[in-house]
């Protein structure tokens, strides 16, 4: 197993230098740059702020400048924020995007995990129909369509929670929420698909012709098999929720890293978007990693290879 974990991370590191070359270049090659503002510049100001920023040199030594200052895991200064790095920013605003994913994740396997088993138990029947179309639902329901409707409904008409903010654990509910839906409705599906796959299976006819109840069957016997399919969407939702959650957390005023993430944008801060790309890209490898462990585990008759 060590062989395995060491020979994927080493697979890995090219995959991530690809991300960050690729970034690098394209954000130094978008229009404006971090110092463009409506009001123009001075020139000799602008000299002096690139040239502070080592923004005077050739393209390709700022490249190994930054690869070299990445090695030591400095992410250097962020060009929008004065005397902050985005070590620092990350380090404040990860957290919050953190709890945010962990949060919608919860509530996704709350729900979905249930509503597959149920309908997979229950194929065919009313039970069936409305947690596939709840499923559906969650998947051609858009967050960005979702997260306002929700809000509408329980933040304005009902005034049960708040809609924007992120101060107490009402805060939490809406968000959470609206980042679980589209998760929580492929679980569901997948779930239903794989339990329905094992229940045919020639161990489950056994193990009913041995008289075992039908909750032992299902929980006991074909849970475990039913939920590679879902194991293996796991690792690249995790990093979709965190990744996808700019659009959860601009929608809800949350100041977490996904939203820092469409402000650098907007503002060309050239090492913030890097840092940002950067631990996602390293979050999806991760995340790859422990889902191809977890497949392992759950199926002995895979190898580590």
């Amino acid at each position: 197993m060590l062989r395995f974990v060491l020979r994927r991370l080493l697979q890995t590191v090219p995959v991530i230098l690809f991300i960050i070359t690729a970034t690098f270049f394209m954000v130094r090659f978008v229009p404006g740059g971090p110092f463009t503002a409506e009001k123009a510049i001075p020139p000799e100001i602008l000299k002096n702020l690139e040239a502070h920023y080592g923004l005077d040199q050739p393209l390709w030594r700022q490249y190994l400048t930054y690869l070299g200052k990445l090695a030591q895991g400095d992410l250097g200064p962020s060009f929008k924020y004065t005397n902050r790095t985005v070590n620092e920013i990350i380090a404040e605003k990860l957290p919050v995007s953190i709890e945010l994913g962990a949060w919608a994740l919860l509530v996704a396997l709350a729900l979905g995990l249930p509503l597959g088993v149920l309908a997979a138990v229950r194929r065919n029947t009313w039970l069936d129909y409305v947690c596939s179309g709840i499923g559906m639902a969650g998947v051609c329901v858009p967050t960005f369509v979702m997260g306002p409707l929700l809000a509408l409904a329980f933040g304005i008409y009902l005034r049960w929670l708040n809609v924007s903010g992120w101060y107490g654990p009402a805060d939490r509910v809406l968000p959470a929420l609206t980042l679980s839906f589209v998760y929580a409705a492929y679980i569901m599906r997948l779930t239903r698909g794989g339990m329905l796959e094992v229940l045919h299976q020639d161990y489950i006819r056994t193990a009913r012709a041995k008289g075992a109840s039908e909750a032992r069957i299902v929980f006991r016997h074909a849970l475990r098999g039913g939920l590679l399919p879902v194991v293996s969407f796991l690792g690249p939702a995790v990093a979709g929720i965190l990744t996808g959650s700019f659009v959860i957390e601009t929608i809800f005023q949350i100041p977490g890293l996904g939203r820092e993430f469409v402000n650098s944008a907007f503002n060309r801060d050239y090492t913030l978007v890097l840092g940002t790309v950067i631990l996602y890209g390293g979050l999806l490898v991760v995340m790859n990693l422990l889902v191809d462990i977890a497949q392992v585990w759950l199926n002995p008759k895979l190898k580590f290879e």
